[in-house]
C-alpha cells in the first residue's frame, strides 16, 4: 500500500508541476573544458597557500570567490585572505596578526605595506568568502571561545562571525546578527552578495535554516526563518505519515528581495518481508522561491534529480541522487551540481523560459584532495583544487553558453 501510493504520488506531483511550472526542455550532457589558471604554491610565506596537513583536512577551511577577473582566497589554516590576478600574482594580503605570516613578515626585510594588512580579530577563517563591488572583502569567522554565546533554550551555539574588511585594509569590523559588533550567528552555510552589495547569511539553525538580509550600512534589513514544517507538501502526499522533507540549501535573487529554497522529499523504506523500516527513499527535489518581503511562497519548480546506472547481475538499477544547489545568475539561472566518478554534472534551470541545460566537467578526484567552487554572477564557475604539490585555480566558462541563449 505505502509503496503503491509513492507511484502514484510521483505521477500526480509531475503532472502538477508540468500544469504549474511547465514542462522543460531539456538537452543532452555535453562538456566543458577546464581552463587552469594559476598554481598556488604550498607554504609559509606571503604568496604561499597554508596547510597543516594535506592528509587531513576536516572541515571546510579553504573558500573562493572571483570578482571581475580577480581571486579571494580564504585560507582557513594560515588565517589569511590573499587577492590574486589571473596569473596567480598576489595583489592584496590580508592577514591575522596572531598569525604564523604575520610573525614572518615582521622579521622580512621586504617593504610591502602597500600589499600587507593586519588584522586585529583573532578569529579562524571558516572558508565562505564574498566580495563586493568596491572590492570590500566578507569572510566567515569562528569567534573564541569565550566570546561564544548560547540560545536562550540551549538549543544553539552562536559562535560565527562575518568579517567586513575595506579594500584598502583601513577599516574592519565584525558583524553579527543584528549588524556590526551584533551576537554572534549560528553556524554559517554559506555567505552571499546581492547586486546591490547587500549581505546576506544563510545559517543552520534547530528547526532549518535561518537567513540574515543587511542593508549596504551593515545592519540588518530582514530575518527570515524558514523552518522544514513552513515548507508546502506537495500535492498528494498530506496523508503519507512517512513522507519528511528536507531543506538542502536557501539562496537569494541577486536582484530582487527573493529567496530559493531548495526542498528534498523523502519517504520511509518499508521491507516488504519483514515490515520494518530499513531505509528511506528520495522522491523529489522542489525549488521554492520566497517572497521574504510578502512572506509567501511560489509555485515550486520540480529539480529533476541525477541518475546513474549500475549493472550487476545481469541487471541494471538506476538510481536517483539529488544534487546540491550551486547558486543563481543575475539571469536567473539556477545552477546545481554533484560530484562522479570522473568529474562534476551541472544542471543550470532557466524556470521562466522552462529550459534545463546539463553539462560536465572533467576532473581527476584521485588527485584532487579538497575542492572549492563558486558561482559568479555571470555564469563562470570557479574552483579550487588542492592537490598533492600545490593548489590549482581553474574555471569552466558556463557564461558563454548562457550568453548564446539569451541571444536566442
Amino acid at each position: 500500500m505505502k509503496k503503491s501510493f509513492f507511484a502514484e504520488y510521483a505521477a500526480i506531483v509531475s503532472a502538477f508541476l508540468c500544469l504549474f511550472t511547465g514542462c522543460f526542455r531539456s538537452e543532452s550532457i555535453e562538456s566543458i573544458n577546464e581552463n587552469e589558471l594559476f598554481k598556488v604554491p604550498y607554504g609559509n610565506f606571503e604568496e604561499q597557500l597554508g596547510i597543516k596537513d594535506l592528509n587531513g583536512i576536516g572541515g571546510v577551511r579553504y573558500g573562493i570567490f572571483m570578482r571581475d577577473g580577480f581571486f579571494y582566497i580564504s585560507n582557513g589554516d594560515a588565517k589569511k585572505v590573499m587577492e590574486l590576478n589571473s596569473y596567480g600574482d598576489l595583489l592584496t594580503l590580508y592577514y591575522n596578526e596572531d598569525s604564523e605570516i604575520s610573525s614572518l613578515l615582521k622579521n622580512s626585510k621586504r617593504d610591502a605595506k602597500s600589499l600587507h594588512y593586519e588584522i586585529s580579530y583573532p578569529f579562524d577563517y571558516e572558508g565562505h568568502i564574498a566580495v563586493d563591488s568596491q572590492k570590500n572583502v566578507y569572510v566567515a569567522c569562528a569567534m573564541p571561545r569565550d566570546r561564544q554565546e548560547q540560545s536562550d533554550d540551549g538549543t544553539m551555539l552562536y559562535s560565527q562571525t562575518v568579517l567586513r574588511i575595506a579594500r584598502n585594509g583601513s577599516s574592519v569590523e565584525y558583524l553579527g546578527q543584528q549588524g556590526p559588533g551584533g551576537i554572534p550567528f549560528p553556524y554559517i552555510k554559506n555567505i552571499y552578495l546581492t547586486d546591490k552589495d547587500e549581505l546576506v547569511v544563510v545559517s543552520n539553525s534547530s528547526d532549518g535554516v535561518v537567513v540574515f538580509w543587511f542593508a549596504t550600512d551593515g545592519f540588518l534589513k530582514y530575518k527570515i526563518p524558514v523552518p522544514e514544517k513552513s515548507i508546502p507538501k506537495a500535492a498528494g502526499a498530506e496523508d503519507a505519515p512517512e513522507y519528511f522533507i528536507t531543506i538542502d540549501n536557501v539562496i537569494p535573487d541577486l536582484s530582487s528581495y527573493f529567496l530559493y529554497v531548495k526542498t528534498d522529499y523523502y519517504s520511509n523504506y518499508i521491507d516488504e518481508e519483514s515490515k520494518v523500516q530499513s531505509g528511506i527513499n528520495y522522491v523529489q527535489t522542489l525549488l521554492y522561491p520566497l517572497d521574504i518581503e510578502q512572506s509567501k511562497f511560489g509555485e515550486p519548480v520540480s529539480i529533476p534529480p541525477y541518475e546513474e546506472s549500475v549493472v550487476a547481475d545481469y541487471s541494471r538499477l538506476t538510481y536517483k541522487i539529488p544534487y546540491d544547489f550551486l547558486g543563481v545568475t543575475k539571469s536567473g539561472w539556477k545552477f546545481f551540481i554533484i560530484k562522479n566518478e570522473d568529474g562534476f554534472t551541472i544542471q543550470m534551470v532557466q524556470s521562466e523560459n522552462q529550459k534545463i541545460l546539463r553539462r560536465h566537467f572533467t576532473a581527476d578526484h584521485n588527485s584532487i584532495l579538497y575542492d572549492a567552487l563558486t558561482l559568479s554572477p555571470n555564469g563562470i564557475i570557479t574552483a579550487l583544487y588542492l592537490e598533492k604539490d600545490n593548489a590549482r585555480v581553474v574555471w569552466y566558462r558556463t557564461d558563454s553558453l548562457i550568453e548564446s541563449i539569451l541571444k536566442n
